[in-house]
């Protein structure tokens, strides 16, 4: 059997742009699997086998979903949120993020998050990328992804309808909690070590990238000339 063609980035138009933060936009999993080895080490985990877990959930839920005795997933995750305030070193941007993000219009896109608010400020100015005029971060959602929550809320507070919005994500809850919103998505690659099964388009980064603004403000994605 022949190998199955890219699947295309979208061709219609858009009202607004999600995009999730760690390793879509930035990456910080240098810094994050510093601080959450230290804490497994702590907790007799093996190392190696508990990293992947970590990523495109929210902090409190992968430390619930452990199931350890005598541990307080909230006071744990917020201990864990404090460390890794303190560490960004490595904390960079994804090649070309800074200039697309810079060229939507501020009321167009949102940054939506499994970070805590305060830590994913923190990562957005270590990595040099524009703040957004909307934000939706772990303690604004009940639910985290892969339920599609945040990413409607992201929809209500840009006034747009979820099947206006596209989404930018890394993970396959991200990726799911965007399908089960109802919105189309964009696989960002950049800090993959292997393919995610998903029938959504993908990219590396940003480089190649631009975005056709159109007469009603509404946002197309193209491959740069």
């Amino acid at each position: 059997m022949s190998p199955s063609l890219p699947t295309p980035l979208p061709t219609r138009d858009f009202a607004a742009f999600l995009f999730d933060m760690d390793g879509t936009i930035l990456s910080s999993i240098k810094a994050a699997e510093r601080v959450w080895a230290a804490w497994a080490r702590s907790r007799d985990l093996d190392v190696a086998t508990f990293l992947p877990t970590i990523h495109g959930v929210r902090t409190v839920e992968t430390i619930r979903r452990l199931g350890l005795p005598d541990v307080d997933p909230v006071a744990e995750a917020e201990r864990i949120t404090r460390a890794e305030m303190e560490d960004v070193a490595g904390i960079e941007a994804i090649a070309g993020a800074a200039a697309f993000l810079a060229s939507l219009p501020p009321e167009r896109w949102a940054i939506v998050t499994s970070a805590p608010r305060a830590l994913a400020s923190r990562r957005i100015e270590a990595a040099g990328l524009p703040t957004p005029a909307v934000m939706v971060a772990a303690e604004d959602v009940e639910r985290g992804k892969p339920a599609p929550d945040c990413f409607l809320l992201a929809a209500g507070r840009l006034a747009q309808r979820p099947d206006a919005c596209l989404v930018f994500e890394d993970t396959l809850a991200g990726i799911r909690a965007a399908e089960a919103a109802g919105m189309a998505t964009v696989v960002v690659t950049a800090t993959h070590g292997s393919r995610l099964e998903t029938g959504a388009a993908s990219v590396l980064d940003y480089s190649d990238l631009c975005v056709v603004g159109q007469g009603d403000g509404r946002l197309r994605l193209r491959l740069a000339p």
